[in-house]
């Protein structure tokens, strides 16, 4: 089996793209790729791309020139964690309390690591992670 080298899209699915579209760029800084009407995706670090879909917008196949996308959506709230430098976690947690973000947990890993946890407006669990929490981070 030829070898996987990483992940490059994460999808979350939102009620409201102009309400995440407020949290992700406002709150959190992240860079804004492509805008759609159903899809909103920004530059995570790292060459990593955070995808926003509308959800139930995705229900249907989606055809252009280049080729087609299946039917995809989610339900639920799902979990997502960027990766921050070692010495970041405390100036994000006060950041996310000045922003009225309530922190959900806090996590010491034995590798060193440390988590920490809120949500976003739809509900998905985000995680901020600083390396020493993975053997490959």
């Amino acid at each position: 089996m030829p070898r996987l080298n990483r992940i490059v899209e994460t999808a979350l699915y939102v009620d409201d793209l102009e309400r995440a579209r407020d949290f992700y760029e406002g709150k959190l800084g992240l860079a804004p790729l492509l805008r759609t009407g159903t899809l909103f995706a920004y530059d995570a670090g790292g060459g990593s791309v955070l995808l926003l879909f509308k959800r139930g917008a995705s229900l249907r196949t989606q055809s252009s020139e280049g080729g087609s996308i299946p039917p995809h959506d989610g339900h639920g709230p799902l979990h997502i964690a960027f990766a921050i430098d070692p010495d970041a976690l405390d100036g994000w947690e006060a950041e996310l309390g000045r922003l009225g973000i309530a922190i959900e947990g806090r996590m010491e890993w034995e590798r060193g690591g440390r988590s920490l946890y809120f949500r976003d407006p739809d509900g998905h669990l985000l995680e901020l992670m600083t390396p020493g929490i993975w053997r490959t981070y």
